[in-house]
């Protein structure tokens, strides 16, 4: 799957299972793909290498917050009313011209 941005394509890969859902991002360098959490509404950077960008997507991949340039060691949780929330990883600065209320369009390859 591929998300286009204002400044680029990025490959999205699906964490999907408990091992990815567990080490997701942690220890990579040079991150060039986004990764997404389906059925989540928290995240660590824990053991991360980078910083990264976070978007919080409800149930039709609408942005209802984002952190950019997210640093290590950091916990981040969604008290949303929504239940369907989705958390996408992106490489630090993908998310630059993302805002909240937009809907994003994934593109299956």
């Amino acid at each position: 799957m591929t998300l286009n941005t204002p400044q680029k394509s990025y490959p999205i890969f699906i964490a999907n299972t408990f091992l990815k859902r567990l080490f997701g991002l942690m220890g990579k360098k040079e991150i060039t793909y986004g990764l997404i959490f389906p059925r989540c509404n928290s995240i660590h950077t824990f053991f991360m290498k980078e910083n990264i960008d976070v978007i919080g997507l409800d149930e039709n991949n609408e942005v209802i917050y984002k952190y950019e340039n997210l640093p290590k060691n950091k916990i981040i949780k969604i008290n949303h009313s929504r239940k369907k929330t989705s958390i996408l990883e992106l490489p630090k600065k993908a998310s630059q011209k993302i805002k909240i209320g937009t809907i994003l369009i994934f593109r299956e390859d």
